[in-house]
């Protein structure tokens, strides 16, 4: 699926509102995420930091928990920014692990992230270009 420049609009827009949201009293490094399903739900997600760290959630994997949860397992495109207290000055791209979330629901061939500075500067790629030699399900023979 390709986006209208409209739709990647939204969810930039979208994951800008979620910043909003993002727990990060250590890192002070605040992401919002907006999550597309194919149905056309969005799903939003923010980082959330924890003391011990290990238990910290990123805001991509969030989106993607809040939809699983729900039932939702199809997914088009997920928009990303973040920055230091919340003040984007660069590109902000999907940590590996949440890239690996990614292969477990998205087809890595159609599935878009949208790393975004603004509504004007981003880019979009699809996830096997941000993970080009991914382990998913089918590599277990389960896809």
């Amino acid at each position: 699926m390709s986006l209208t420049k409209e739709q990647t609009l939204e969810l930039i827009d979208k994951a800008f509102d979620m910043l909003a949201y993002s727990y990060t009293p250590y890192s002070h490094f605040k992401v919002g995420a907006a999550l597309l399903a194919k149905d056309g739900t969005v799903y939003g997600g923010c980082n959330i930091e924890n003391a011990a760290y290990t238990p910290c959630n990123c805001a991509e994997r969030t989106a993607f928990f809040k939809a699983v949860s729900e039932g939702v397992k199809d997914f088009d495109a997920i928009a990303v920014v973040g920055g230091m207290e919340g003040e984007i000055t660069s590109i902000c791209a999907p940590c590996g692990v949440c890239r690996q979330v990614m292969m477990e629901f998205c087809d890595p061939e159609r599935f878009q992230v949208i790393s975004a500075k603004s509504k004007e500067e981003y880019r979009v790629q699809t996830l096997k270009e941000l993970l080009p030699d991914g382990f998913g399900p089918a590599d277990l023979g389960k896809a």
